[in-house]
């Protein structure tokens, strides 16, 4: 969430920061107006508590010396009617602001380039050559069917669309890769590895800033308090939630494998084929948790730490900064990274690298102090994907497919694999 007594010192700037996000700015007005009437009413009440307190002493004066205090009592039960209808006011504007600053936006940051939507995304740089076929490249939903190690019929069967089955190689292909991700985030670029619960309270969800407005993109368990994770996100961001850390322990660097839940509400009719948008993914997440100063050369180190997993494989990419009109609520500056698909001819996200500042370090009290004497501050929160594995399965299909059917695995996972390549089931 914001800061509310920035937001009442510099107004206009917030206004201005939801206008460059395409979002409501009136949210701020109706935000301060809530606020003062809390300010007003608490005021009030705390006039009224004051005045209270000197008349019960003047009563207790007038009873001692037997003088009539009937009449300041009466008074008296008016004020505490009065205290007890404000006190109920004040209770129900202070959970109004607090529902308002929940539902409110992040402020871009300044260096986000201004746009509408995607389409104004700005393109960093790219990475690696697209692979030249002498053949017309197959969808990956096509190769694995054709190589017998994914089933999305029976997955459908089973469970429904946007599901699926790994089979034989397939199956260990995508374990290959989660244990080669994991490994090489740990070993290589200094995070400590995480397996989190896949199942998540309010109270968490609420921290990352997925509830209360995305609660219709998330799977609640019937009848319980508890959601599926969309992502390890939500665990590992909450695992310090209300604890106060020494600034000594920052950068904490958290890899994470989970299996993502998502309804996907609103993709209808959108990738209704193979792994690109499922309802249940596995991802390697990577959460840091950051001295605020350091928070945008942190998340230039976390695009680098995604990166490097898609050049360990050897797959094309390119990184996208992402404009102001397509950042998402929580964002205050975001990078895609896109992986090349040759069956498309396009690239497509593999990876979205965040900078959240302290807007969920505020919904989930995630503070740092940073010597003894100091007041505790907010730390900032970043996260990106580290890959999502089944859009890196889909890349490796299309970018390493043979004239024979046949799929080229790429080196760094040869290993993990035991194949350098997978064949057709003669």
């Amino acid at each position: 969430m914001l800061d509310l007594r920035a937001i009442r010192s510099h107004p206009d700037e917030f206004r201005q920061g939801l206008e460059r996000k395409h979002a409501d700015p009136t949210l701020i007005d109706q935000l301060l107006r809530v606020d003062e009437a809390w300010r007003n009413a608490l005021a009030e009440v705390e006039r009224l508590k004051s005045v209270r307190n000197k008349a019960s002493e003047a009563i207790a004066k007038k009873k001692r010396n037997g003088e009539d205090a009937s009449a300041d009592i009466a008074q008296m039960r008016e004020v505490s009617d009065r205290i007890k209808m404000l006190d109920d006011e004040v209770r129900r504007l202070d959970d109004e602001v607090k529902e308002l600053l929940l539902t409110i936006p992040n402020i871009p940051h300044a260096s986000v380039p201004d746009g509408k939507d995607e389409q104004d995304n700005v393109p960093v740089r790219y990475w690696g050559d697209k692979p030249a076929f002498p053949f017309e490249p197959r969808p990956h939903w096509e190769i694995a069917e054709r190589l017998d190690i994914a089933d999305f019929e029976r997955a459908a069967k089973i469970t429904g669309s946007r599901f699926v089955v790994y089979k034989g190689l397939g199956a260990k292909l995508e374990r290959a890769l989660a244990n080669f991700m994991l490994d090489f985030q740990t070993s290589r670029n200094g995070y400590t590895e995480m397996f989190p619960a896949f199942i998540a309270n309010e109270t968490s969800l609420i921290g990352t800033g997925n509830l209360p407005k995305f609660g219709d993109e998330m799977f609640k368990l019937e009848g319980l308090p508890y959601y599926l994770i969309p992502t390890a996100e939500v665990p590992l961001t909450n695992y310090h939630r209300d604890e106060i850390l020494d600034a000594s322990q920052l950068p904490v660097k958290y890899a994470g494998y989970s299996a993502c839940f998502r309804s996907e509400a609103g993709s209808a009719g959108k990738d209704t084929r193979g792994l690109i948008r499922l309802h249940q993914f596995q991802k390697v997440e990577l959460v840091k948790l950051v001295l605020p100063e350091t928070s945008y050369d942190e998340l230039e180190r976390l695009v680098e730490d995604a990166a490097s997993v898609l050049e360990a494989l050897n797959l094309p990419y390119r990184v996208i900064e992402i404009c102001t009109g397509d950042l998402g609520a929580k964002e205050t500056k975001k990078y895609d990274l896109e992986v090349w698909m040759p069956a498309q001819g396009v690239y497509r996200e593999i990876s979205s690298c965040s900078n959240f500042e302290d807007y969920q370090a505020r919904r989930a009290n995630l503070r740092f102090r940073r010597d003894e004497t100091s007041k505790p501050e907010f730390v900032h929160t970043l996260n990106g994907s580290g890959l999502a594995i089944g859009r890196t399965v889909a890349a490796i299909l299309e970018n390493g497919q043979q004239e024979d059917g046949s799929v080229r695995i790429p080196d760094a996972l040869v290993p993990y694999l035991g194949v350098d390549v997978i064949r057709p089931a003669e």
